[in-house]
């Protein structure tokens, strides 16, 4: 007869199911094995009965003459385990009612179980050795889902493996710089790539870009003029930039010896001011008419291309001023225009704004007092004038001749009382 021996040296089923031990038999090995995976499903030893039991029904099948059995030690230490185990494979033997001669299949789950094969093998003879082991480590399982994890997030996947490509592509790149005899160039390019994505990263720069392409996307499945406003003001922004380093070229050819930092600012305003005031005036154009053609239009709104315009005039003439191209009379004209130029817009829409909510609101008013008129007509006539003083005398006259008929048949009938014929 094979037995079956399925170790377990620490005693992890007594400890946790409260079996005793040895466990002996196909049905009680199985019912072990079940509790001790329900009580603790990450101990090894759930394996090791487990397979115990599969070659016990393996061998079976072949109608081999097997047994089954569990033994355990304790977790008092190796001595004392080896001991008890000891015992449990006597008691386990003398159980055994067979005539035929025993030897044993060890199962264990590793070497430290299998300290006590001298211990088994006293007692019986051992056809073999089977170590269990299960096929996912922690360590190699954890590293497997997290690199997979990894790949499947596109916010991880783009972190991680874009700067580990472009490093990747260092050398290969360097190679071919090499061929084409540029290897500084293609290090840099790598470099300031690998440096912006980075920084993108750092900043949120990629989700504010993908933010403004949907704005963008949105805007132009909507209508909205802001966004062909927002081309027309980057074309003029550049046109002015433009303008404004011609203007500061000019100024240094002109000018002998070194320009000055105001004078160069002055340069660059004074190109530039006229192409920024009609961007900024383009853009402010734009979003009013979005919220005119959205109903959320305000009078103040109008105040915006007013203000661009007030800003141009001053920025103007004080880098005019500063170039020596106008005088300091034409300066206070600018500034004190611009100045009433903003005043004057806000003054005037915030009155237009407020004249605006009074009609409106006399309007609403006019509303609800046609509503209610028109509610007292649907409830019907009411009850009707009090009777004139003409209809009163009338029903006491009425009234009168009624008692003096009443009082006369009542004469007559006394008479006819008093003289019977």
């Amino acid at each position: 007869m094979l037995l079956v021996l399925c170790v377990d040296l620490d005693d992890d089923l007594g400890r946790k199911t409260g079996f005793s031990t040895p466990v002996i038999g196909r049905e009680p090995v199985e019912e072990a094995a079940v509790a001790l995976a329900t009580a603790d499903p990450e101990d090894s030893d759930v394996n090791v009965i487990f397979q115990g039991l599969h070659i016990y029904d393996d061998l079976d099948e072949r109608d081999e003459s097997v047994e089954v059995a569990v033994v355990t030690g304790n977790d008092e230490g190796d001595v004392k385990a080896n001991r008890e185990v000891g015992d449990e494979v006597d008691t386990v033997l003398a159980s055994l009612s067979t005539a035929e001669d025993v030897t044993t299949l060890v199962v264990t789950d590793g070497a430290q179980d299998e300290s006590v094969i001298p211990i088994i093998r006293s007692r019986v003879p051992i056809d073999g050795v089977r170590r269990v082991v299960v096929r996912q480590a922690q360590n190699l399982e954890s590293m497997y889902y997290t690199i997979k994890q990894v790949l499947d997030d596109p916010e991880t996947r783009g972190t991680v493996l874009i700067p580990l490509g472009i490093l990747l592509l260092i050398y290969p790149l360097a190679l071919l710089g090499s061929a084409l005899e540029m290897p500084g160039l293609v290090l840099g390019t790598t470099s300031a790539l690998l440096g912006l994505y980075l920084i993108s990263r750092g900043l949120g720069l990629g989700e504010r870009l993908d933010a403004a392409v949907e704005r963008a996307r949105r805007s132009l499945y909507a209508g909205r003029t802001t966004l062909l406003a927002y081309v027309v003001a980057a074309a003029l922004f550049t046109l002015g930039g433009m303008n404004g380093l011609n203007t500061l070229e000019r100024v240094q050819r002109e000018t002998t010896g070194r320009v000055s930092a105001p004078v160069m600012v002055a340069a660059l305003v004074y190109g530039s001011i006229q192409w920024l005031a009609a961007a900024g005036i383009t853009t402010s154009l734009g979003q009013i008419t979005d919220e005119y053609i959205a109903g959320t239009f305000e009078w103040r709104y109008l105040n915006a291309p007013f203000y661009v315009l007030s800003i141009a005039i001053v920025l103007h003439a004080v880098s005019a001023f500063f170039l020596g191209i106008v005088t300091i009379t034409y300066l206070a004209t600018a500034l004190t225009a611009g100045t009433l130029l903003g005043i004057g817009s806000t003054l005037l829409f915030a009155v237009a704004e407020s004249k605006f909510a009074d009609s409106n609101a006399g309007s609403e008013r006019g509303t609800e007092t046609g509503a209610g008129s028109r509610s007292d007509s649907d409830l019907g006539p009411g009850p009707g004038p009090e009777p004139s003083s003409n209809a009163n005398a009338h029903l006491n006259a009425r009234s009168a001749t009624n008692t003096e008929s009443e009082a006369e048949a009542e004469s007559e009938e006394r008479h006819a009382t008093d003289n019977p014929p």
